[in-house]
């Protein structure tokens, strides 16, 4: 068992229709050791690889990213979830369903951030459907890049996402794969890695 997964184990909060609440260390208050140590664990993992340009999504990746970044010594793009006055120019868009909030949002990247020099790591807090990673990939390629791998820090194992973009090729490297949960016991169960 990884540090993560006994983080999960010890102040992770499984709740009813699939939801696994980290929200004491990960998503909402943010244990910082934590986050570096993933981000150690994701430089480990992707040692091999030319990364530029660490993606990643608003906002809940966003603490993740930093640390992968500051590990590589590149900078973080995140996709915005809305337009604001202050962003300008050309943009990258795509369409992403959220599984935690239940709805649709544009996700935005400025062109000027990302060109086809890049190499991306993505990186990002949860994947369910992985509708948030085909996202930053589809904008990755609109930019010409080359998505140099995927790190998440919890997969839920026990719903397509991993599988759909293991499928399509890509090298996907999650930190903790929950295999099942169960809201009325309050159980997790890994994946072995």
């Amino acid at each position: 068992m990884n540090f993560l997964e006994e983080r999960i184990l010890k102040d992770g909060v499984v709740k009813p229709g699939n939801v696994l609440k980290v929200d004491s260390f990960l998503n909402h208050q943010m244990d910082i050791a934590l986050m570096d140590q993933m981000g150690e664990e994701f430089r480990r993992r992707f040692a091999d690889k030319k990364v530029t340009k660490v993606l990643t999504i608003e906002s809940s990746g966003i603490a993740i990213a930093c640390s992968v970044a500051r590990e590589f010594g590149v900078p973080v793009v995140f996709a915005k979830k809305s337009k604001s006055i202050n962003l300008d120019g050309d943009m990258y868009v795509a369409q992403v369903e959220s599984f935690t909030h239940k709805n649709v949002n544009n996700v935005i990247v400025a062109k000027k951030f990302l060109s086809a020099d890049d190499h991306v790591l993505i990186i990002d807090d949860f994947l369910a459907n992985g509708c948030a990673l085909q996202g930053l990939i589809s904008i990755t390629e609109s930019a010409g890049a080359t998505v140099a791998g995927l790190g998440i820090a919890i997969e839920k194992g026990f719903q397509i996402g991993g599988r759909v973009i293991r499928n399509l090729g890509y090298d996907l490297e999650s930190l903790a794969i929950v295999e099942s949960m169960d809201a009325d016991t309050g159980t997790v169960v890994f994946r072995e890695q």
